[in-house]
């Protein structure tokens, strides 16, 4: 998609006009993201999209659950096997033009292990998983999925709490492919190596219980 609009500007005799354009608007977005991070504080969930404050309102019980579920597997089986950082919800991914609060996200020992306490702004993670809403599923499946893809993070997951269902996401070749999108059978992270857990962990309590268990043994 990159390559296209590169190819439609060069196309144009206008080119030079066109750039010098945006440039102009974009510094004037960066003036905008730099107040957006003055005002902001730990009590806001709010995103920085396209030059767009995005605020985010109370979740659903069934969003809450998955977020947790999962939240809590990634976090004990990354800290057992020092894998990394496993951070929720206010965990703010400065990508190079946009600032999302993904609802779960990972990073690898290489990148957590220069984190320091009173850190606010994070790079790309390894892996973003996204618990789909009414007002956020649109941004999930489109600029953030691009945006994702484009600042090579390796891996995605949508999580559907109503349909019940993970769509997961692995990059190849600087473009994500579908690894599967399953309501029952397992998942097996490529981000966190060894990381497998049923679907049903997701959504189920006591599957999730059943899977902490598991991994507190193992």
């Amino acid at each position: 998609m990159r390559t296209q609009l590169i190819e439609q500007i060069l196309d144009s005799p206008e080119a030079y006009l066109i750039m010098q354009e945006v440039q102009v608007l974009l510094n004037e977005e960066r003036a905008k993201r730099v107040a957006f991070y003055n005002a902001i504080d730990e009590s806001m969930k709010v995103e920085f999209i396209n030059g767009e404050i995005i605020m985010h309102s109370p979740v659903k019980k069934a969003h809450n659950e998955a977020t947790k579920f999962l939240s809590e597997l990634l976090d004990l089986y990354a800290r057992k096997h020092k894998l990394g950082f496993v951070g929720i919800e206010k965990i703010m991914t400065a990508l190079t033009r946009n600032d999302y609060e993904p609802d779960i996200c990972f990073f690898k020992k290489e990148k957590a292990d220069s984190f320091v306490p009173a850190q606010t702004l994070f790079p790309a993670p390894d892996l973003v998983v996204e618990v789909l809403s009414e007002g956020t599923a649109k941004r999930d499946r489109g600029i953030k999925f691009y945006d994702y893809e484009a600042h090579g993070i390796e891996e995605y997951w949508i999580i559907d709490p109503d349909a019940q269902t993970i769509e997961q996401y692995h990059l190849v070749n600087n473009a994500y492919e579908l690894i599967l999108k399953a309501s029952e059978g397992t998942i097996k992270s490529f981000a966190l190596t060894g990381f497998q857990i049923p679907i049903r962990a997701v959504f189920d309590d006591g599957a999730n219980m059943d899977m902490i268990a598991t991994m507190a043994r193992g």
